[in-house]
Parts: C-alpha cells; sequence; structure tokens
C-alpha cells in the first residue's frame, strides 16, 4: 500500500513533533518534510511533491492561507488541510476560497485528525464539525442574497406583476388584482420583460419561480 506523503506546516516546533509522532504510529503515512514558514512551506512543496500538506493558518510572513493558495495553483493534486486554533468565520471562508480541501481545529482528537487525512486521501473535502453549520449558514445567505439580486433592477410594483405573471394572471386579472388599468399592466409587463431580457411572459415566469420571486417580495 501507498503511504500518504504529508508535509507539516507550523511555526512550533513542538506541534510539528506531536503531528509527527502521531502519524508516524500510522503505517499510511509517511511525514516527508516539515516546514515553519509558508515560504519554507512553498518551497518544500515544489521539491518534495507531498500529496498533503498540514498547515497553520497564521504564520510569519505571509499566512497560511496565502500559502494555500500558491500551493494549490502551482500543484493541483496537492490536498491541502488548514490546522488552527481559531473558528473565525473569515478564516474559514478565506481558506476554502483559497482551495484549502479541509479545515480542522487544532483540539481535534487524534483518532478524527488521521480520519480527516484517510478522507483527504481518498478525494473528499472535510471540515471540522464545529464549524460545518456556519458553512451552510454562509451558503444559504449567499444563495439568498443571489437570488434577491435577480431582482434588484425591478421597481417593487413591477416584483408584483412579475409575480402575478408567474401565477398565470392575465393583463386584465393582474390589474384588477393590482387595482391598475390594463394600458398600465401592458406597460409594467414590457418593462418587466425588458429588464430580465426575456422573451415573453412564459420567460418570465420560469425567471421568477427559478430566483424565489415569492421569498423577495415585500407586501
Amino acid at each position: 500500500m501507498n503511504k500518504q506523503r504529508i508535509l507539516l506546516v507550523d511555526d512550533h516546533e513542538v506541534v510539528r513533533l506531536g503531528l509527527k509522532t502521531l502519524l508516524e504510529r500510522h503505517s499510511q503515512f509517511e511525514v516527508v518534510g516539515e516546514a515553519s514558514t509558508a515560504r519554507e512551506a512553498i518551497e518544500m512543496v515544489d521539491r518534495l511533491e507531498p500529496e498533503v500538506v498540514v498547515m497553520d493558518i497564521r504564520l510569519p510572513g505571509k499566512s497560511g492561507i496565502e500559502a494555500c493558495e500558491e500551493i494549490v495553483k502551482k500543484h493541483p493534486d496537492t490536498k491541502v488541510i488548514m490546522l488552527t486554533s481559531y473558528a473565525e468565520d473569515e478564516m474559514l471562508f478565506s481558506a476554502i476560497r483559497a482551495g484549502a480541501s479541509g479545515y480542522v481545529l487544532k483540539q481535534i482528537g487524534s483518532d478524527d485528525l488521521v480520519k480527516a487525512l484517510e478522507a483527504i486521501a481518498r478525494g473528499e473535502a472535510l471540515l471540522d464539525p464545529a464549524v460545518t453549520q456556519r458553512v451552510f449558514q454562509e451558503v444559504r445567505r449567499a444563495v439568498k442574497e443571489e437570488e434577491a439580486s435577480a431582482f434588484a433592477h425591478l421597481s417593487q410594483q413591477e416584483k408584483h406583476v412579475l409575480l402575478l405573471v408567474s401565477e398565470g394572471k392575465t393583463n386584465r386579472e393582474i390589474a384588477k388584482a393590482l387595482y391598475l388599468g390594463e394600458g398600465t399592466v401592458r406597460n409594467y409587463v414590457s418593462s418587466v420583460l425588458s429588464k430580465l431580457g426575456v422573451n415573453n411572459r412564459a420567460e418570465a415566469a420560469a425567471y421568477a419561480v427559478e430566483h424565489n420571486l415569492r421569498e423577495h417580495l415585500s407586501s
């Protein structure tokens, strides 16, 4: 069985020693090098070509996140696990954007760290359970923001008109529901189609449903 080649990056020698001692108890791992700075880590990845880099986020000089981004760009097959004492949202999302395959807290148990490395070897992404919920919250928030921005260029009245169009209402029915004249409704519908860049009412209705208009429409 091929061993998983691992590079350890932390500016504290005691931490590196502890990680190395732990990993060397398991025959599937081989610690091929240690680095104390981001620059050393980048140079050692170039030279040693490890399969996994276990790297602290807070490093002297260039951060672990910056090093992660550079490593992943130059060596797309190398996986980086960010190991940190901090469960800070901005660090977490910065690490994900930088291409990290995993994000675990230093408080992780030894067995869980081994499982994390095994998961990374299988090509899985991994987040510490302590931060997973926050990622889902951020993803949901980003989706809602994207949906809301899909209608940002429509006036409130145009949104109401679009909602009724998506429900299959005719201009006459929309006019009655919103206490408007049919000519005014026709103008609104024309404006909505133009702003959304769609060709007809059916496409406008599909757009409204796809972007969950109802959830973003104030009463």
